[in-house]
């Protein structure tokens, strides 16, 4: 008879066993933005609701997946679990060769320092917990850390307006194509074109750097973020699905 037990191999990771051999792996992570996600990796249904079980009773509440939005299978294993959707995150290859749009009058588009940078981040940060929430950003946006972390000014391209920064997009380089991890505009200068024109000019300097394309993931609720980059002609290649565990629930 064929016994499967758990065992707690390392801080927040588990292994299934069965007759020695390892039939299934999980593990929970805890997140800079103070969220726990969990990932299980297993073939076999029963193995992954001991595995979920068992985290679960581990995890304090909520906990967070991700699946890819074409994996049926995976999510009815951690909706058996009772997790629930949370949001939906679209995943776009932007074209970079692209003419720089201009800028709005009286806005530079230019590089960041430190300083107004962090300033900036800040004030943008507070205007979205304020309204629809940081979690509905992508996933793998760094929450700031009270100034703790410094903020690398080479990975932002700014918008300047009177000697104040009113803008910002992130690019991370360090992947097979380049990943726009975040364009964020204040409030009070939406509408008038910057985010395009940051958006223009920093897919042109990829472009004139060597990259064909770019990646970026948008939460499928942002509308205004969708129309702006279908409008510079991005191609929606797929998407993910965050779940989520609440207090009270197992």
């Amino acid at each position: 008879m064929n016994t499967l037990t758990l065992s707690r191999v390392a801080e927040n990771q588990w292994h299934a066993i069965e007759n020695d051999l390892v039939v299934g792996r999980g593990h929970a992570s805890r997140r800079l933005d103070g969220r726990t996600f969990l990932s299980i990796d297993t073939w076999r249904d029963a193995v992954f609701d001991r595995l979920a079980a068992a985290m679960l009773a581990d995890q304090p509440a909520p906990r967070y997946t991700v699946v890819d939005e074409t994996d049926r299978d995976l999510t009815a294993n951690w909706e058996r679990a009772g997790f629930t959707r949370e949001r939906r995150e679209s995943e776009f290859v932007v074209p970079t060769e692209l003419t720089p749009v201009d800028a709005p009058s009286g806005v530079v588009i230019t590089t960041a320092a430190e300083a107004p940078l962090r300033e900036l981040d800040r004030a943008i940060r507070a205007e979205v917990e304020a309204t629809v929430g940081w979690q509905t950003m992508p996933a793998e946006v760094l929450p700031w850390q009270g100034g703790t972390r410094p903020l690398d000014p080479s990975k932002y391209t700014v918008a300047v307006r009177d000697g104040r920064y009113v803008g910002l997009v992130r690019v991370a380089t360090r992947t097979r194509r380049p990943r726009i991890g975040l364009v964020a505009v204040l409030t009070a200068e939406r509408r008038h074109g910057i985010a395009r024109a940051l958006l223009t000019h920093t897919l042109s300097g990829l472009h004139h750097a060597g990259f064909e394309a770019a990646t970026a993931e948008v939460d499928e609720t942002n509308t205004a973020a969708l129309a702006l980059f279908e409008g510079l002609g991005a191609q929606r290649t797929g998407g993910s699905l965050e779940l989520i565990s609440r207090p009270g629930r197992a």
